[in-house]
C-alpha cells in the first residue's frame, strides 16, 4: 500500500509567537513524501540527502493518519486487525531548506499525512483542513513547533494566504493570491522550537495590529510591520528589509528566520535580487501557490 504527495513551502505574513494569531502564504517550492505501509508495526523515516535528520515528525504523521483513518478494509489488506500493527516507511525529498523559516516542517508533515491517506485509499475522502490539523498534532507531539504552526501548515495545505488562530486551530480567513516572491536565505539555521517566546510575547500589541491588517487583506503592509517587529524580538538585522523598501509591496523575516521574503512586481524583485545577492547565502525568485498539498 503506497502513497505519494507534494506540499508547498510558505512565507510569513504574521508570526504567531506573539499572540497565537498567525498568517502565511504558500510559495512554489515543494516537499515530496513517499509512504509505503506494511504489517511491520514500526514506521521508519528517511530524509533524502540528510541521513542524520530527525524523522520523528514524519513518522508520527504516518502513525496518526493510520490510527485516525485506517479503516477495516485497509487494515485487512495489510493483514492486521489493529492500527498499531501497521508500520512502513516514509521518505521525504525537499526543495525547501530546513530550519530556514520557510515552513519545511509543515510542508513535510502535510505531504506525509496526505501520502499516508493516499496509501490508505482515503485521500479524496478527508477534508484538507482535517488532514492539516493531523500534521499539526504530529508537530506538537514531535516537539518541532512552539505554536502548533497551524498558520504555516494551513497555507501549505490549502494554498494562497491563510490567517489562523493557532490556539484553537481555527481558520479565520483564506484568499487566493498571485504574487511574485523573492526569498533570501542566509547560510545559518534557526529552529522554531528554540525561539525566545517571552521576547516575542512582548510585541503582542504590534502583532494585533498586523492581524487586523491581514484580516483586512492588507497583506504587504502586514508582513512589513511583522518583519520589523520580529527582527527586533528575535535579534535579526533589519537591513535586508531596508534593502527592499519602499519599492516592494511587502517584506518580512519569515517565521523565526533566518530567511527573508519579499513580494511585489517582478521587475522590482529582480532589482532587489541583485542587492540581496551581495549578501552571503542563497537568493531565489519564485511565485505564490494556490493549489496547496496534493497527491501525486
Amino acid at each position: 500500500m503506497d502513497g505519494r504527495a507534494v506540499a508547498p513551502a510558505a512565507g510569513t505574513i504574521l508570526n504567531a509567537l506573539a499572540t497565537g494569531t498567525g498568517s502565511a502564504f504558500a510559495i512554489d517550492a515543494e516537499t515530496t513524501a513517499t509512504v509505503a505501509l506494511d504489517a511491520s508495526g514500526e514506521v521508519v523515516g528517511e530524509v533524502a540527502d540528510a541521513p542524520d535528520a530527525d524523522t520523528a515528525l514524519v513518522e508520527r504523521c504516518v502513525e496518526l493518519a493510520v490510527d485516525e483513518y485506517g479503516d477495516a478494509e485497509a487494515l485487512d489488506a495489510l493483514g492486521v486487525a489493529d492500527p498499531a500493527a501497521v508500520g512502513g516507511s516514509v521518505r521525504t525529498d525537499s526543495e525547501v531548506p530546513m530550519a530556514a523559516g520557510l515552513k519545511s516542517s509543515s510542508a513535510a508533515a502535510n505531504a506525509t499525512v496526505l501520502a499516508t491517506l493516499d496509501a490508505l485509499g482515503v485521500a479524496d475522502e478527508v477534508a484538507r483542513e482535517d488532514a492539516c490539523r493531523l500534521g499539526v498534532r504530529a508537530a506538537r507531539d514531535a516537539g518541532v513547533t512552539v505554536t502548533g504552526a497551524f498558520d504555516d501548515a494551513s497555507a501549505s495545505m490549502l494554498g494562497g494566504v491563510t490567517v489562523t488562530d493557532n490556539r484553537s486551530d481555527e481558520l479565520l480567513a483564506r484568499e487566493a493570491v498571485d504574487w511574485d516572491v523573492l526569498v533570501w536565505t542566509p547560510p545559518e539555521q534557526a529552529f522554531s522550537a528554540d525561539a525566545d517566546v517571552a521576547r516575542c510575547e512582548r510585541i503582542a500589541p504590534v502583532a494585533e495590529v498586523v492581524a487586523d491588517l491581514a484580516l483586512d487583506g492588507r497583506y504587504g503592509e502586514a508582513m512589513t510591520v511583522n518583519g520589523f517587529a520580529f527582527c527586533a524580538a528575535l535579534d535579526f538585522p533589519a537591513a535586508p528589509m531596508l534593502d527592499a523598501l519602499p519599492a516592494v509591496r511587502g517584506v518580512s523575516l519569515s517565521g523565526t528566520g533566518p530567511s527573508f521574503v519579499a513580494v511585489g512586481e517582478r521587475a522590482t524583485l529582480e532589482r532587489l535580487r541583485d542587492r540581496w545577492n551581495q549578501r552571503e547565502g542563497t537568493t531565489w525568485l519564485t511565485t505564490t501557490r494556490n493549489d496547496g498539498t496534493r497527491t501525486r
